[in-house]
């Protein structure tokens, strides 16, 4: 697994990362997230779209059913 690194040498190309943010309740999150219209998007559920404000990230795994 690739180390975590800060979220300021992120691609802001719109390729799919694995983010980690904290949530309202303090919780450290793991997801895959794009970065576009000016912020981070991850799915929080498997219709709903949430923008977070991760702190750092690594490459995600690759997924070969896309």
């Amino acid at each position: 697994m690739a180390e975590r690194q800060p979220i300021s040498t992120a691609p802001t190309d719109g390729s799919k990362v694995t983010v980690y943010w904290k949530d309202g309740n303090g919780v450290i999150n793991e997801s895959v997230a794009q970065y576009r219209d000016g912020g981070w998007w991850t799915y929080i559920d498997s219709t709903t779209q949430k923008k977070v404000e991760p702190s750092s990230w690594r490459p995600a795994a690759s997924d070969d059913d896309d």
